[in-house]
C-alpha cells in the first residue's frame, strides 16, 4: 500500500500512518520503505513516524548493491560496472555503518538484501556476503529485477522467520523530554558519527524559543542523502565532522521541526506540468501516460 511519498529531507520519507496501519490490518508482514539510507529514512521511521503513531518495528532490511559500495570506496561512476574488489572492500564500510546504526542505535534485527545488478561479478558478490557473515548479519541475493517475484522469495523467508522468531525492540534516538538542540545532537552524534553540531546565534534563538511550546516535537533532520556527513563528497564513513545547522523551520501541521544541515536544496525541482496530469486510465483498465 503506497499513499503518499515526501522526500526524507524536509519530510520524514515514508507512506503515510494510514497506508501502513491499513497494511497491518490486511497482512501478517508489513514492508514499508524508509527514503535515502537508514541515516535518514529508517531515523525518521523510527524517531517520527513510529514514536508518533505507536508503531513498532521487528526488522530492518537494508538494500544494498554492489555498484554503490564501489562508488563509496571512490569509484567514479562510470567505471561502477567494472570488477574492483579494493573498491568495494574500502566501501563496505559505509554499509557497516549502516548495520551498526540499524542494531545498535535502532535496536533491530538487520537482514542485508543485495539487490543483484547483472554485471555484479561473483568474486564481489562473494567479498560482500562474507563481510556481512563476519559482521554475523544475515545477507541474501535478490535478483527480483531478473526474476521478478521469484527472485526475491528467499529474502522474504529471511525476514517472515527473523520477524517471528527473533524480532528486536526499537530504540529511540533521544527522548521527547530533550530540547530539540539535544535531539539535533544525538542524531548528528549516534547516527552520523559527528563529533559536534553548530548553528548561528539566531538559529540557536529559533529553537530556544520553540522549546517551551514546541520543545516535545520529534526534530526532522535535512541533510545530503549523500554521505554520513553534510559534505556530499565525503564517502565512506566519516566521522569526527561537525554538522551545522543553517536554518530551522517549525512544520506545526506535521508535528515535528525541521533542522536543515549544511547547504543543501530542500525541494527537489519539479516541472511546471506535474506527470499525473499525463496519466489516466480508461473503462478497460489500460493505463496510459506512464511513460
Amino acid at each position: 500500500i503506497i499513499h503518499g511519498g515526501p522526500f526524507a529531507n524536509i519530510a520524514h520519507g515514508c507512506n503515510t500512518v494510514t497506508a501502513t496501519k491499513t497494511g497491518l490490518k490486511l497482512a501478517d508482514y508489513v514492508i514499508t520503505e524508509g527514503g535515502f539510507g537508514a541515516d535518514l529514512g529508517a531515523e525518521k521511521f523510527i524517531n517520527i513516524k513510529s514514536r508518533m503513531a505507536g508503531l513498532k518495528p521487528a526488522a530492518v532490511v537494508l538494500v544494498a548493491t554492489i555498484r554503490a559500495m564501489k562508488f563509496q570506496g571512490g569509484v567514479a561512476k562510470d567505471e561502477l560496472t567494472n570488477e574492483n574488489l579494493e573498491a568495494l572492500d574500502k566501501g563496505m564500510v559505509n554499509m557497516e555503518r549502516h548495520i551498526k546504526n540499524i542494531t545498535d542505535v535502532y535496536g533491530l534485527p538487520c537482514v542485508v538484501c543485495l539487490n543483484h545488478f547483472t554485471l555484479d561479478t561473483d568474486a564481489e558478490v562473494d567479498m560482500l556476503m562474507k563481510r556481512c557473515e563476519s559482521l554475523g548479519v544475515k545477507a541474501v541475493v535478490s535478483k527480483h529485477w531478473a526474476e521478478g517475484g521469484a527472485g526475491a522469495e528467499e529474502l522474504a523467508k529471511v525476514v517472515a522467520d527473523i520477524v517471528d522468531n527473533n524480532p528486536g525492540t526499537h530504540q529511540l534516538t533521544y527522548e521527547d523530554s530533550d530540547s530539540l538542540w539535544e535531539k539535533i545532537e544525538k542524531i548528528s552524534t549516534k547516527v552520523y558519527g559527528a563529533a559536534s553540531i553548530s548553528a548561528d546565534a539566531k538559529v540557536k534563538k529559533q529553537l530556544a524559543d520553540w522549546n517551551e511550546d514546541y520543545g516535545s516535537y520529534p526534530v526532522c533532520m535535512a541533510k545530503t542523502q549523500m554521505s554520513f556527513s553534510t559534505d556530499p563528497t565525503a564517502i565512506g564513513a566519516p566521522t569526527g565532522h561537525n554538522v551545522h545547522i543553517t536554518e530551522v523551520r517549525l512544520a506545526n501541521g506535521a508535528g515535528f521541526v525541521v533542522a536543515i544541515a549544511g547547504n543543501m536544496m530542500t525541494m527537489p525541482g519539479l516541472p511546471k506540468v506535474p506527470a499525473a496530469e499525463r496519466i489516466d486510465i480508461d473503462d478497460d483498465g489500460n493505463i496510459t501516460g506512464l511513460f
